[in-house]
């Protein structure tokens, strides 16, 4: 029988999607997700679409899925004809808000889909808005006090009831770099404390022995060293290291419960080589960015950067900047689209095409390009030139004046007292800078290393950062949909980490 798992605080499901990737030698699933717990509507309904399809054998997806991904079908048509399915999938992925008032009927929720199996593993982390160094600065920026009593402090407790009331044999902890340094109320460090509550969840018997619930708390970036704990930093997870194709750092806690092991489990093996941005996105379509604010064409896109041709500001930058758009320019076509929500396609990626590629979907999806204003277009257009010719991203300094947007705080963070990197190219030869929600505001942070393109990564391009297989769809608008990608675990670290956790619960020498 699969191995039970409950994932929450799941958003759209990576590290569910990573554990249930894990097969054995005949194909078959080696865990199970029993319950996926989420608050947002539009993450829900994709955790209920995932759990849907994972109610198939890979080699018997239906292809009214592949046709509900392409827009041929409703999806009231697709769960209609597949009604048992969807009720599985329906009872799988559960929307409710974790929290105080809803303690009981989580508990007994959690109770019915476990069923008294004796193994299970629990995966999630809390929201890490309040976690984090960008999001701590932000609240506090706003009012002190609203920060001080930001619920989003406390909801690892939550993950800390669940410990304690279902007491599961492995557990699985996400959350932002950030935690580290965040600090509580009278100056405790919250990670210190995070840490004590989760090696001691309860005070309660365990099976009448006597015996405390204890967890021990694991690494999977160090092996432990005998007499010395883990410092805070060796929980820290750069997702690079291990193959993703992002610098994508984070807190990540293997907790085993001291009842049932006497082993340490394995730690997570480095790559030699880092995987690039471009390795996983060049197959995708090329896409042009649209224009906002005036008629959106082709032509009229491409005339609007073309203008850059005459532009003043080129006297002020280098020789090898202005050959290098003098190229570019000289490239542009008209005969790109902004995407679709489904185009079709065949290529496949230099890295992980297994992994990715679904040949039955016959192409991409939540592939669209953004719309930006023409000042906009041209800020994107030199610093995609800037980070070919430097092999950097452009700082706010390395910037004409005349391209300089006209907000209050530029001046700041001209002098450095700001975020400087208000426009970051994702550099082409290198993993892609973090993929957080914030990609669901604006661009800015995430510009394609493509100039001809001149546009921000799409949906699609930073799941696949993310290492989301492209058969795997986003539900909502655009705006919700780049949050839920920004929000997520990257499935495939989460893959990697569910094999250590496998080989761990399978040895004989456990307890």
């Amino acid at each position: 029988m699969p191995i039970p798992i409950i994932d929450i605080f799941a958003g759209p499901g990576g590290l569910g999607e990573g554990f249930s990737s894990v097969r054995s030698e005949d194909g078959n699933s080696i865990f199970k997700i029993k319950l996926s717990i989420e608050k947002d509507d539009d993450a829900h309904k994709t955790l209920e679409l995932r759990a849907f399809f994972r109610q198939f054998q890979p080699k018997e997806i239906p292809p009214e899925y592949y046709a509900y991904l392409r827009r041929e079908i409703s999806a009231d048509a697709l769960f209609e004809k597949y009604s048992e399915q969807y009720a599985a999938a329906k009872t799988e992925a559960w929307k409710i808000e974790l929290g105080k008032k809803n303690r009981e009927i989580v508990k007994r929720k959690i109770g019915e889909a476990l069923n008294g199996a004796p193994d299970w593993i629990l995966i999630g982390g809390p929201p890490c808005q309040a976690y984090s160094l960008a999001g701590r600065s932000r609240i506090r920026g706003q009012n002190k006090r609203k920060y001080r009593e930001d619920h989003r402090h406390h909801l690892y407790k939550e993950y800390l009831q669940i410990l304690a009331d279902h007491q599961p044999t492995v557990f699985i902890m996400e959350n932002v770099k950030g935690l580290l340094s965040s600090k509580r109320v009278k100056k405790e460090n919250t990670f210190d404390l995070i840490l004590s509550d989760l090696k001691h969840p309860n005070e309660v018997d365990l099976d009448g022995t006597g015996k405390p619930l204890t967890y021990l708390l694991f690494s999977l970036s160090r092996r432990p060293i005998e007499g010395k704990e883990f410092e805070p930093k060796d929980f820290v997870l750069r997702s690079e290291d291990y193959g993703i194709p992002q610098a994508r750092h984070r807190v990540i806690i293997l907790g085993i419960r001291k009842d049932k092991f006497n082993l340490n489990p394995d730690i997570l093996k480095k790559i030699s080589k880092r995987v690039a941005i471009n390795e996983v996105i060049n197959d995708l379509p090329r896409l042009r960015s649209g224009l906002s604010k005036k008629k959106d064409t082709p032509i009229e896109w491409e005339k609007a950067i073309a203008t850059v041709e005459n532009a003043k500001w080129r006297a002020k930058v280098s020789d090898k900047i202005n050959i290098s758009i003098d190229r570019v320019l000289k490239r542009l076509g008209t005969g790109m689209s902004r995407g679709e929500p489904f185009i079709r396609s065949d290529k496949k990626p230099q890295k992980y095409s297994d992994w990715y590629i679904d040949v039955n979907l016959k192409g991409v999806c939540n592939h669209e390009s953004r719309s930006h204003i023409s000042k906009d277009l041209h800020r994107y257009f030199y610093a995609s030139i800037f980070a070919r010719v430097n092999r950097r991203s452009p700082t706010l300094n390395d910037f004409p004046k005349a391209l300089l947007p006209k907000h209050k705080n530029v001046k700041e963070a001209l002098s450095g007292s700001k975020f400087n990197d208000r426009f970051r190219v994702q550099l082409r030869g290198k993993p892609s800078t973090t993929v957080v929600s914030h990609i669901s505001k604006d661009g800015h942070y995430y510009i394609h290393y493509d100039p001809t393109q001149c546009r921000s990564l799409t949906v699609r391009e930073a799941a696949r950062l993310q290492t989301f297989p492209d058969n795997y769809f986003f539900a909502g608008n655009r705006t919700q949909q780049y949050h839920q990608v920004g929000n997520a675990v990257p499935p495939l670290l989460a893959h990697k980490i569910a094999i250590i956790v496998f080989k761990m619960l399978k040895k004989p020498d456990n307890v």
